[in-house]
């Protein structure tokens, strides 16, 4: 009965994205490149016009780190999808932890501020992506949210909530659940769904602005739903569907 009534409140959690356009006015036009609003950069990171390669700057607080095959199917998928000839690279680095329980938005605005290093070159463009151990101050007992994409080329994970979510019985391996909310955010950073890249035809749920309404697809609004743990289950990541595909490569993508 308690294994039944855990699995019954694990379904009933609604796991969400969250997507915010923040800018801190700052007079280091170095910084002000990477500080734009969340798919302003879609052809910048989708192509090679402006920027041939792409560094990851991956932030982690100790004991949550995501996996190794995470990090691999998350440079797997840029490869897959952007124009970068001279490479992507991820720079790893851990941190203490900041003592940050529950985050809002201007925490992990000013944390990034704080210890974010690399910025966009003349030929590299920079991705900050921060895994954190608190979760986000607008969890309920219904609905928590595992990442956020925030900026043009910043994202938050909420790690913590997403090793609570996975790696137990009937819930998924924490390496889906990681990639699936990884590649996710990154895709709205890429400008999905009417985020930065436009549609090739309509395809934005009008339920749920910047997600995709086919189901299948990585960027559906329930990819990382409660309801969707179950699916995620069997070990495999959404995809992104040919209409989301479509607009990236009529953006400069794969």
């Amino acid at each position: 009965m308690k294994k039944l009534l855990a699995l019954i409140i694990l379904i009933s959690v609604v796991v969400s994205c969250s997507k915010e356009d923040v800018i801190n006015n700052n007079n280091n036009n170095n910084k002000i490149e990477n500080q734009q609003p969340t798919g302003s950069s879609s052809n910048d990171l989708l192509s090679d016009a402006t920027y041939t390669s792409m560094v990851i700057e991956l932030v982690y607080v100790e004991g949550y780190k995501p996996t190794q095959t995470t990090i691999n199917n998350f440079v797997a998928f840029i490869n897959a999808r952007t124009y970068k000839p001279d490479g992507v690279t991820v720079e790893i680095r851990s941190i203490p932890s900041p003592g940050i329980a529950t985050y809002e938005t201007q925490d992990y605005v000013d944390f990034e501020t704080a210890n974010r290093t690399k910025y966009n070159t003349e030929s590299q463009i920079a991705v900050w992506a921060y895994f954190a151990d608190g979760k986000a101050k607008s969890d309920t007992n219904t609905q928590v949210t595992l990442g956020t994409a925030y900026r043009n080329t910043s994202f938050i994970i909420f790690e913590a909530t997403v090793k609570s979510l996975s790696g137990g019985f009937q819930e998924p391996s924490t390496t889906v659940l990681e990639t699936t909310v990884i590649e996710h955010e990154f895709g709205h950073i890429l400008g999905l769904t009417n985020f930065g890249a436009t549609m090739q035809e309509p395809h934005e749920d009008a339920d749920h602005s910047k997600h995709c309404d086919v189901e299948e697809c990585l960027m559906y609004y329930a990819a990382t739903t409660g309801g969707n743990l179950m699916n995620l289950s069997g070990g495999t990541v959404p995809q992104l569907d040919a209409k989301c595909i479509a607009d990236l490569q009529a953006n400069g993508g794969r």
